[in-house]
């Protein structure tokens, strides 16, 4: 075929310009867009980096408020009686009345030691006692014969004078026989050992068969009345003039009748549902821990609160006009406590702050901070000394901190 006769289809001659055109625009494109991006690139090497905005972090304003601090004391538990059970006399335990932990009435019997030694103790006391009866019978009877013949002069007066010593005498042996039956009456009494006051029995050493003693180490049992129980906790020197200092009265006996209740806390760090009421101190500190023992006294009606018992004595004292911090705005280094204050720039600095006791969810302030200041409340676990925030203010803030 001659290639000078050879004709493109007209078809072809129309689409042919158009895909030209079509990819020189996407070549175009292209392009601009390396070229801008290679430009940004360029403009963001030349341009500074832009600081990021000071945290907005919420800012309290320290106000003082009237409130009470709680301080808790170890305390030891004992029943209003607590006694050691202990025989009398010796012999053999012959009976065992009551079981370890029972409650017992005053005067049920206990124990019971073997009584047939004490019982023929007190026969060979009576029979003393009825020859000495007998000997005074034959000394009146011998006064009597003499006395008629003294006032005859058929005897002399010695003889009348040597019946009535003898007479004296009889009297006297039976005053001694009646004494040594009274002995021996306590000593068989002493055999029934009986409860001296209502309360439960402790642990028994001692069973039955065993053999018994006055002079033993141990004892027979312990028994603690409890309807009431005594909570003996101590107060330190400081504690106790900041104690007295709390309440008005001219004597520490006045004092005492105004102190309000005390609470008992327990081993479980439960309290007990009843509160109780200070009224005895020591009338001297101990010279070894420089402390003086308080006792409070608690109803104990249903037997919860056994002698034995530990726990923690919990004591309100109130404050006037005291500084309050949320312990939520704190910050604990190295055994101290620090907040975060801010000035009029806005630049916070780390403060060290004095705790002296805590109410609620707040610290009690001594030093470190004032009334009026700004501490910033939260979101300081990030903060650095001298850094810049922006305060929030909000009435919802203040609400939350403000509660106990």
């Amino acid at each position: 075929m001659n290639p000078e006769n050879f004709r493109i289809p007209q078809f072809f001659k129309r689409n042919v310009q158009p895909i030209k055109t079509t990819m020189k625009m996407k070549n175009v494109i292209i392009t601009s867009f390396i070229l801008a991006l290679v430009l940004s690139s360029c403009a963001d090497k030349n341009q500074a980096p832009t600081a990021p905005p000071p945290p907005v972090l919420p800012v309290l304003a320290i106000t003082s408020a009237n409130t009470t601090t709680d301080a808790e004391y170890p305390a030891a538990i004992q029943g209003t009686v607590d006694v050691e059970i202990r025989p009398q006399v010796s012999g053999n335990l012959e009976r065992v009345y009551v079981d370890e932990g029972s409650y017992v009435s005053k005067g049920q019997t206990l124990f019971k030691i073997n009584e047939r030694p004490f019982r023929e103790q007190l026969n060979n006391a009576l029979a003393s006692l009825h020859a000495a009866e007998a000997a005074l019978i034959n000394a009146n009877l011998e006064v009597d014969k003499l006395t008629p013949l003294v006032q005859n002069k058929v005897v002399s007066d010695y003889q009348l004078k040597t019946a009535k010593a003898s007479q004296k005498i009889a009297a006297a042996n039976i005053e001694q026989a009646k004494a040594m039956v009274g002995s021996a009456k306590i000593n068989l009494g002493y055999t029934n050992v009986t409860a001296p006051v209502s309360g439960y029995i402790g642990r028994l050493p001692k069973k039955q068969g065993s053999l018994v003693s006055a002079s033993d180490v141990e004892a027979l049992t312990t028994l603690s009345d409890v309807h009431e129980v005594f909570a003996y906790f101590s107060l330190g020197e400081t504690d106790f003039i900041n104690f007295k200092a709390q309440y008005a009265g001219s004597s520490l006996g006045d004092k005492i009748k105004k102190l309000p209740p005390v609470t008992l806390i327990l081993a479980d760090n439960n309290a007990y549902p009843q509160t109780g009421k200070i009224d005895m101190v020591d009338g001297q500190f101990d010279k070894t821990t420089g402390a003086i023992t308080i006792r409070a006294t608690f109803p104990n009606a249903n037997g919860t609160l056994r002698s034995g018992n530990t726990g923690r004595i919990r004591l309100g004292l109130n404050h006037d006009d005291a500084i309050l911090v949320p312990q939520a705005a704190t910050v604990e280094m190295q055994d101290k406590v620090f907040v975060f204050t801010v000035g009029k720039d806005n630049k916070v600095t780390k403060m060290p702050i004095t705790v002296v006791g805590k109410s609620g969810t707040n610290y009690l302030i001594k030093e470190g901070v004032k009334t009026g200041d700004q501490i910033v409340l939260s979101g300081i676990d990030k903060l650095q000394d001298g850094q810049a925030i922006q305060p929030e203010k909000s009435t919802k803030v203040a609400q939350v901190t403000n509660q106990k």
